[in-house]
């Protein structure tokens, strides 16, 4: 994964645009990409700040919150697939994959049998 700009290129880039340079010479310039400057000057003009957004980290798990349906419902009826318990959750408002729903299974060491 790449790093970010140090602070220093990101104020200088700014400082180019706002004084008259176009992102495409700024872009010459200081070696970077057009598109890096774009992104950055939109991040400027909308923040006031140049520094970088968060890099990294985990996204949460969109079903941790339906985890206590999902693992009574898989009770109820041990032999169903996940792509019956995905379709049932994209009828209550949820679209997920089965992978989302066998994910969760996992986790919660439940087992389940795929049919053919």
């Amino acid at each position: 994964m790449t790093k970010p700009l140090d602070r220093d290129l990101r104020v200088r880039l700014v400082a180019a645009v706002e004084g008259g340079m176009s992102f495409r010479a700024a872009a010459r310039h200081f070696d970077v990409g057009c598109s890096t400057v774009i992104r950055l000057l939109e991040r400027y003009r909308a923040t006031g700040s140049v520094e970088p957004a968060k890099i990294g980290g985990h996204r949460p798990r969109v079903l941790e919150g339906e985890r206590a349906w999902i693992l009574n419902r898989f009770a109820e009826e041990p032999k169903m697939t996940t792509r019956k318990l995905a379709d049932e959750l994209a009828e209550r408002g949820i679209k997920v994959s089965h992978v989302s729903v066998w994910n969760l299974l996992k986790r919660a060491d439940q087992s389940h049998k795929k049919r053919r």
